[in-house]
């Protein structure tokens, strides 16, 4: 079941697309159910873009957010391979290579889209 955005979610998200104005994707009028898929899909210009967007997060919420891919609550399915590539960088050089390594499983074992 896809989860609804809290606060916290919803703060994380402004922070990386303050351009975000509401939470409905544009392609499917849907709510968004996940952070990263529209920040990747729908606000950044390119994989750079995306990571700089990312750079942006403080440890706790890159934690936050490894922590929810984890648990499968938060998706990667649909970013493009070069966007999971640069997160995956991100965290192994800020949060740890075993985090790194957990979030390339959980992507590998097939998260569901979800914006």
């Amino acid at each position: 079941m896809p989860r609804e955005l809290d606060d916290k979610d919803i703060a994380i998200l402004k922070k990386l697309a303050p351009e975000c104005g509401d939470l409905t994707c544009s392609g499917s009028d849907h709510m968004f159910h996940s952070i990263l898929p529209p920040v990747s899909n729908h606000f950044s210009e390119d994989s750079e873009d995306f990571i700089r967007r990312i750079s942006q997060l403080s440890t706790e919420e890159l934690t936050y957010l490894t922590d929810m891919i984890q648990k499968g609550e938060e998706s990667l399915g649909c970013l493009p391979v070069e966007d999971v590539e640069a997160l995956v960088h991100h965290i192994h050089d800020h949060i740890s290579p075993e985090v790194a390594t957990k979030v390339i499983s959980a992507y590998e074992s097939g998260n569901a889209c979800e914006h």
